[in-house]
């Protein structure tokens, strides 16, 4: 199948005057150009279809500020893109959730205490050294850097104890709980 081309100058110099049936003609002859364009620029397919219809109703409006008719392609490329940008954002907004509905049940609480004291349970397992250089670095943030010197070690020795910690705790948790009761009962 052929690949569809724009519109020729004239139309689109008849649609920039005015006349009803060009613009139509315009509008129906882009629409293909501006799905294509939607639908590889938007997060969906519900956005491109939104985005390309309102491109569409921007063409149709603003034909005659187009200020030259070889530039139409580029000028619906940018206006695509900027409705993919505001579908988005539209999007980011519905999605953020609503503060009455974010009650977490007692069940889910419970869960996450439990989970909680399970973490806690194999930092404390960690030898000290590790365990210092684990919390500094991924409790309170402080860059690695920082940890070395204040532990007094070099770049090499606290990046492999912070590696050994990590690992360790990754273990003790794929473990099951009895096995971080075992090495706290140590």
């Amino acid at each position: 199948m052929a690949e569809a081309t724009w519109p020729d100058a004239q139309l689109i110099a008849a649609a920039q005057e005015g006349d009803a049936e060009s613009i139509a003609a315009l509008v129906s002859s882009s629409h293909p150009h501006v799905r294509r364009f939607a639908h590889t620029l938007c997060a969906s397919p519900e956005d491109a279809e939104d985005a390309a219809q309102e491109a569409l109703t921007i063409l149709y409006r603003k034909i005659g500020t187009l200020r030259a008719s070889a530039a139409l392609a580029s000028w619906m490329f940018r206006i695509v893109r900027h409705e993919c940008l505001r579908q988005w954002r539209l999007t980011l907004r519905r999605d953020e959730p609503v503060p009455d509905s974010t009650m977490v049940s007692a069940e889910d609480e419970a869960l996450q205490r439990l989970e909680a004291n399970r973490v806690a349970a194999a930092i404390v397992a960690l030898p000290a050294d590790q365990r210092r250089v684990l919390i500094m670095r991924d409790i309170q943030g402080y860059s690695g850097r920082m940890v070395a010197e204040a532990l007094g070690l070099s770049m090499a020795a606290m990046k492999s104890r912070l590696h050994r910690a990590r690992a360790t705790v990754h273990h003790l948790l794929q473990d099951t709980p009895d096995a971080l009761k075992e090495t706290n009962d140590d």
